[in-house]
């Protein structure tokens, strides 16, 4: 696996795989990420995932040996670990369905995607909800998925001024990328839909519903089955 090393202050080591976005930046993060997992070194404090990077925190004074500053010893730690790593796959992926309301109160920016592409509302929500999309990491907020694979015909900019409060499970567009606010937070991004799908749950063991390398699916639901699924359903 090809890769570059860079400190990052004097407590922290970036890996960069790739220096572009796409699926297999991804799958080779998802490998390094699993590695990681698996060995958890008694140096490293802990590890952060990006698109093309892993960062990875680490002790110095675990890594001191005498004539060799910490972040080298840290860069020859990592070089082992990374000539340990094989091409294997990091594991068959989960595919992850999310039903989305489009429209209306829980998609107030849709008229707005629709235009700004010459498209119809409908044409916009069957073009999301039919496309094949791929977690490619999860930051800017508690378990907020960045979501690679949005077709090109539907892609918008962000909004010139971000709004103070986006509900929460609200369905978004920058850009060529599509996500989802888990919480509600300041955002930019055009609201197309809302899911009743929680993707972020504190107080369980596992919070985040997503993680990198997972499948996704958008499935359009209708404003009574969303209620319905508020109402009813535990997820």
């Amino acid at each position: 696996m090809d890769y570059t090393i860079s400190p990052l202050g004097d407590q922290a080591i970036v890996l960069t795989i790739s220096k572009e976005i796409n699926e297999e930046a991804q799958r080779k993060v998802q490998i390094l990420s699993k590695q990681l997992d698996e060995q958890q070194p008694d140096w490293m404090i802990e590890y952060i995932p990006a698109f093309t990077t892993v960062t990875i925190f680490y002790s110095p004074t675990m890594l001191a040996q005498e004539d060799v500053l910490p972040h080298q010893a840290a860069e020859m730690e990592i070089e082992n670990l990374m000539s340990s790593i094989t091409t294997e796959t990091a594991g068959e992926p989960r595919t992850i369905e999310i039903p989305v309301c489009y429209g209306g109160d829980f998609g107030p920016d849709l008229e707005f995607v629709a235009e700004h592409n010459s498209l119809s509302i409908d044409e916009v929500i069957d073009i999301h909800s039919s496309g094949d999309y791929s977690v490619y990491m999860i930051g800017f907020a508690p378990g907020f998925p960045f979501i690679g694979g949005m077709s090109k015909k539907i892609a918008a900019p962000r909004r010139d001024s971000p709004r103070l409060t986006i509900p929460e499970r609200s369905v978004g567009i920058a850009g060529m990328q599509t996500g989802v606010y888990p919480i509600e937070t300041p955002g930019g991004w055009q609201l197309i839909g809302r899911t009743p799908k929680k993707l972020f749950t504190p107080e369980a063991d596992t919070p985040s519903l997503l993680r990198a390398g997972d499948k996704i699916k958008f499935k359009q639901i209708s404003e009574e089955e969303y209620v319905n699924w508020e109402e009813h359903s535990d997820d």
